[in-house]
């Protein structure tokens, strides 16, 4: 099974999706096939002795935003292949033209990865455009993780500290003015 076959599949799941690969009445193309990726100097700096093995990337598809810059790259893999191995060629693309968003497919398994948030995650179906312009808006906030965690760090500790209590017999109300 090659890739052709699975770029067949991800074009028509990319239409289900609202992607346009021409222009119509729902807006102009917003899809950019075979897109050439410039390496940025801090690109060349992180290949270090591989540079005469580097080859000139191309984005399988570029996914662009209402404005007409890029969104989100997708990296296509034959039927036979694990989309996750695609993953780093995909992330080196995305830094490289600013995308944020990452899709890896091999027209029978997706997964997205917003590169700001952790890990790709296998999804069911393509996201649309509205929907990957929404999670762009949202932007994690440090200060109310780190709150979370603590809060979190501190529920956990209570009931290890009742479970010790009630493992070496002690008394809990005790326990808490120590």
């Amino acid at each position: 099974m090659n890739e052709a076959t699975a770029r067949i599949r991800i074009n028509a799941l990319l239409t289900k999706a609202g992607w346009r690969f021409f222009p119509n009445a729902s807006g102009p193309a917003n899809i950019s096939l075979e897109h050439g990726v410039a390496i940025r100097p801090t690109d060349l700096d992180a290949l270090g002795a591989d540079f005469e093995r580097t080859e000139r990337g191309v984005v399988d598809f570029l996914l662009l935003d209402d404005r007409g810059f890029p969104l989100m790259v997708l990296e296509a893999k034959s039927e036979g292949k694990q989309p996750l191995v695609g993953k780093e060629r995909a992330r080196r693309y995305a830094r490289s033209l600013n995308c944020r968003f990452v899709m890896l497919s091999n027209g029978n398994l997706h997964y997205f990865w917003d590169l700001e948030r952790g890990n790709p995650h296998l999804v069911t179906a393509f996201p649309t455009p509205e929907s990957v312009g929404d999670f762009r808006k949202a932007l994690p906030n440090p200060q109310r993780l780190v709150e979370a965690d603590r809060k979190l760090v501190e529920r956990f500790e209570k009931k290890i500290q009742a479970t010790v209590g009630r493992v070496w017999g002690r008394d809990e109300s005790s326990h808490r003015k120590n």
